[in-house]
């Protein structure tokens, strides 16, 4: 029988607990399958026969007397947090469900049972926490087999296990993603059958297995199944829509999805930001809505960049994900993810940097990093030659916030100084001064410092038949 190595002094707490209160416990699901794997993980789950919330309390206990524990009777759950790990404590259950809904009918039940409503194989192992068979594994299914062979599969129907909970079809895509692994046939076809299943699920459940599937190593994997199950248009329609090629006169454009599975994927290998990565799936969101064919110039795409900025909104609306900072961040890289391309192509003047560090701000390196990604042309040579290119600007943006302090900066003279100066109320001529002295600034025609702009607001005042105080 295969053990597993439990050497952390919780397990020492819980198997004391439970021997207290002799119960039979064992530590189950995702924290097993991931000590095989050899993947680091601090979220542990324990079932036990019996009470999980006066385990708990036990456990707790044994720790130090004032360690908080946060339980809900109503699902039979509680849940701490000792020194980083995460630590989740349930009674073993047997569920049934209804067809018109996802809440199960739960009962007590034994460790077989609890395994049996697993939702997959290498999910259903558990392992001892007991004194007697402490570290041995429990394989009810195929479990370990499975895990060795890189697969993916229900225990029971998997018609039935998608139809109960149907997120569970998610988190297929979701484990397929992040682990590297086969989903078997049966259980692939099973998710096309229920697909539709998905739509009784709650968006915030949706959009948590989404942004796990988004933080994989290589994310692609997860969008390329969503396509292939048919779940993609049930909780994605706008990504699904730059799916296809169009032809006329035989000239067609790329397969907008397969580009952005690429930006993405090339995106993820700099960063494991979320919301920088979420402007890699949206950047081109606003292509097929803005899509033309024009004679002499083929397809076109323009102006796609502003309707992926209002897009993304309703998508972020949607799903909900924040509406503030992310947001914004978000629409501000998906609006701007264009400006960089047409300075690496010319001959780089220090104007137009200007106005780019402007513009971007603090978010300049992950447009850049965004930009860079989104080169996928199959042309070597010419990748090669753009990425030189953009490393030229990086340079270039370097030197130029060095010397002129331009990133988020503010023109030195103030509106009140102006109105100070020239002895005016708010109106139309001290906000024209202001941007004035700001355009100098960005066009290099004067130095971002006080004394520059000073000379220029009176010049400017003077220009407009203002006189000083």
């Amino acid at each position: 029988m295969k053990k597993i190595e439990l050497n952390h002094p919780i397990f020492q707490k819980v198997k004391e607990a439970a021997a207290i209160l002799q119960l039979d416990t064992y530590v189950v699901g995702g924290f097993v399958r991931d000590q095989i794997l050899g993947r680091e993980s601090k979220d542990i789950d324990f079932v036990c026969v019996g009470s999980g919330i006066e385990l708990a309390h036990q456990v707790a206990a044994l720790i130090s007397p004032k360690l908080k524990v946060n339980f809900f009777k109503n699902y039979g759950t509680a849940q701490f947090v000792w020194e980083g790990w995460e630590l989740e404590f349930v009674g073993a259950r047997k569920e049934s469900y209804r067809k018109d809904s996802r809440n199960p009918l739960v009962e007590e039940g034994t460790l077989s049972d609890d395994q049996n409503r697993r939702d997959f194989t290498v999910n259903a192992l558990a392992a001892s926490v007991n004194e007697e068979d402490f570290g041995q594994v429990i394989d009810p299914f195929t479990g370990l087999e499975d895990l060795e062979k890189g697969i993916l599969q229900t225990p029971l129907n998997p018609d039935i296990t998608f139809s109960d909970d149907p997120l569970r079809m998610l988190r297929a895509i979701r484990f397929a993603t992040q682990l590297n692994f086969t989903i078997a046939d049966d259980t692939f076809e099973a998710i096309k059958r229920n697909a539709h299943r998905i739509e009784i699920i709650s968006q915030e459940r949706i959009t948590t297995e989404l942004n796990k599937i988004i933080l994989a190593k290589t994310p692609s994997l997860g969008f390329k199944l969503l396509d292939e199950v048919g779940l993609l248009p049930f909780i994605f329609k706008e990504l699904s829509d730059l799916k296809g090629v169009d032809y006329v006169k035989k000239q067609g454009h790329k397969d907008n999805f397969y580009h952005t599975l690429q930006v993405l994927d090339n995106l993820s290998q700099n960063t494991d930001d979320l919301w920088l990565r979420w402007s890699a799936i949206l950047h081109d969101i606003g292509k097929p809505k803005s899509k033309r064919f024009e004679e002499g110039n083929g397809w076109t795409f323009h102006g796609h960049e502003v309707i992926g900025e209002r897009m993304t909104k309703t998508i972020f609306k949607r799903m909900r994900m924040p509406l503030n900072q992310e947001l914004k961040y978000v629409q501000k890289l998906v609006r701007m993810h264009l400006r960089p391309i047409p300075i690496a192509r010319d001959e780089i003047s220090d104007s137009a940097i200007r106005r780019l560090l402007f513009d971007a701000g603090d978010d300049i390196d992950d447009l850049m990093l965004l930009c860079e990604a989104d080169i996928t042309s199959k042309n070597e040579e010419k990748v090669k030659r753009i990425l030189k290119n953009f490393r030229a600007v990086r340079v270039k943006l370097k030197e130029i916030e060095e010397k002129d302090h331009i990133r988020n900066f503010e023109p030195p003279v103030s509106g009140e100084l102006i109105m100070e100066t020239f002895g005016l109320k708010p109106c139309r001529e001290v906000g024209a001064i202001k941007n004035q002295i700001k355009e100098a600034i960005l066009e290099g025609e004067i130095i971002n410092n006080i004394e520059e702009a000073k000379v220029l607001m009176l010049k400017l005042g003077k220009d407009l038949g203002l006189k000083t105080k």
